[in-house]
């Protein structure tokens, strides 16, 4: 009997794939906005299980996103081959206010590297203003970026370092809003672009046209949308920003973002990336999944499947995270340690708090599905008032959730909600021991609810958080970027008291609630 898989195949906040096949193997990036190291590279070889292998920029020095705002920094990430090298470019979108960059609101980013999961070459920085780069090679050697608005070729030097004429508009799209995420695939003498319009939120889809020559005129597809989700009732919306793939036996596929509806039309998790299969028709245009949408479940390709163990638990005894750990912005080197006390990830407490773009050493994980566990155990002794250390719920500084054992003239447990710009305390525990504390957030759908323990065996609820529907892209309307998506980890900060004290946790405990996955 034929396999079946689930989609979406990389699933969490995974948004914005580019795919590519290397002989046997695939490799994906995705947008990695103001989350570092920066952009994540994944593998699989049956194209539906994946591992996160690497990422494209891991040099502190070598991206400086310390100061970007929510939703700002490494966007559309697209990864391709060329005799024997792997090139990433995307988009560093900055903040536009004056206060860096000439108020350039965005430069594209290019690395390179032989190995697919690096070390990658510093960046270097091409001048354009715009989104969504992509690389093409055409037949005759020429490179090619091409980029948002619509699909627009701009000339590259032959080691795709430097911009060597001016954009020409290839298809500005049909004129839906938001014609964005362009690619351009040649295959039996056509050009095909590709192209998401109306938006990244629901009715997000992908248009196409074609023609035989790279700078048109292109033909529209009749097939369009070849991908858009028409029933507002289905689980997976936002399909659109997609590429597509040949298999090494021939087949077509296309990934692309979509969106999982959490209670409504809340995406809680964020974008994922989602697979389904392409046919091209007899008249050399293409469709995918038959034109029917995106599919809950989809036949697997015709592999033999591969799974790859999940980094589910982390027990910090290694000198390295582990490639599921994300920083919020850069970390602040110095100020964090997985040697300064062996077997545990130690953080200093810093200025700096949650709600600030300030606040360094947040170290968050993907949020996987919607009904989850999230544990810790930790030692964390604070004195003075603002010190605090323990569990969050992160999406932005303008929503979190935090559980966190604190100081607030004596030591206490404290759970606190940020729903939009603004801190909101909803339960605390006093007179909390002088000792090592477990905690553990449990996740089920939009409600949240905080543990406690001295034993990791008998806990004791602090409080149910109901309703967390500021906890995703679409739960704080009058928020203007929300493109990430909701991620969990550790923390620690001072509150803004200036002390330097270390909060040691002894291991982190992600667990995927078996029950409810889709």
């Amino acid at each position: 009997m034929k396999k079946v898989y689930s989609n979406p195949v990389q699933r969490g906040f995974f948004p914005d794939p580019s795919v590519i096949r290397v002989g046997e193997d695939y490799y994906m990036v995705n947008s990695s906005f103001q989350y570092f190291p920066a952009i994540p590279i994944s593998h699989s070889k049956d194209m539906v299980h994946w591992e996160v292998i690497g990422h494209a920029i891991t040099n502190n020095e070598y991206l400086d996103i310390s100061d970007i705002k929510d939703s700002h920094g490494i966007w559309a990430p697209d990864i391709s081959y060329c005799n024997g090298m792997f090139y990433i470019y995307a988009t560093l979108r900055l903040n536009g206010d004056g206060k860096r960059d000439n108020n350039v609101l965005r430069r594209q980013l290019m690395v390179c590297s032989e190995r697919p999961e690096g070390p990658y070459s510093k960046p270097v920085f091409l001048e354009v203003d715009n989104i969504d780069p992509s690389h093409f090679v055409d037949d005759d050697g020429k490179h090619y970026m091409i980029i948002a608005p619509g699909a627009r070729a701009v000339p590259l030097s032959d080691d795709g370092k430097y911009v060597m004429g001016e954009p020409i508009t290839l298809w500005p799209g049909t004129g839906e809003r938001c014609p964005e995420g362009p690619h351009i695939l040649k295959k039996d003498g056509y050009y095909y672009a590709i192209l998401a319009e109306g938006g990244t939120g629901i009715g997000h889809g992908i248009n196409v046209a074609r023609s035989t020559s790279l700078f048109g005129e292109y033909e529209p597809s009749p097939y369009n949308p070849v991908m858009r989700q028409l029933n507002p009732d289905e689980e997976i919306q936002r399909a659109g920003h997609g590429k597509l793939v040949q298999t090494q036996n021939g087949d077509w596929w296309m990934y692309y973002l979509c969106g999982r509806r959490n209670g409504g039309n809340y995406t809680t998790i964020g974008r994922e990336s989602a697979l389904d299969p392409v046919r091209f028709t007899d008249d050399g245009w293409f469709v995918v999944n038959e034109g029917k949408g995106p599919s809950k479940e989809q036949l697997v390709p015709d592999f033999e499947t591969v799974t790859y163990k999940k980094n589910y638990f982390d027990d910090f005894d290694s000198d390295k995270l582990n490639l599921e750990w994300e920083f919020v912005r850069n970390p602040a080197l110095g100020s964090c340690s997985l040697t300064e006390r062996p077997g545990h990830f130690r953080i200093w407490t810093l200025d700096g708090t949650l709600n600030e773009i300030r606040a360094k050493n947040t170290l968050v994980r993907r949020e996987e599905e919607f009904n989850y566990e999230a544990s810790t155990k930790l030692e964390f002794y604070p004195t003075k008032n603002g010190e605090q250390a323990g569990i969050t719920c992160y999406y932005s500084t303008a929503t979190y959730a935090r559980f966190s054992l604190c100081y607030e003239q004596e030591r206490k447990l404290q759970v606190v909600i940020n729903r939009n710009h603004g801190e909101e305390l909803v339960a605390e525990v006093d007179n909390i021991k002088e000792q090592a504390i477990y905690l553990k957030v449990v996740v089920s759908g939009l409600t949240r609810t905080c543990y406690y323990s001295y034993d990791n065996e008998n806990w004791t609820k602090v409080a149910t958080l109901e309703n967390c529907i500021y906890l995703c892209d679409e739960g704080v309307p009058d928020d203007p970027k929300r493109h990430t998506g909701t991620l969990v980890g550790i923390y620690a900060n001072n509150g803004g008291c200036g002390s330097r004290i270390p909060a040691d946790f002894d291991w982190f405990k992600y667990e995927n609630r078996r029950d409810a996955l889709c």
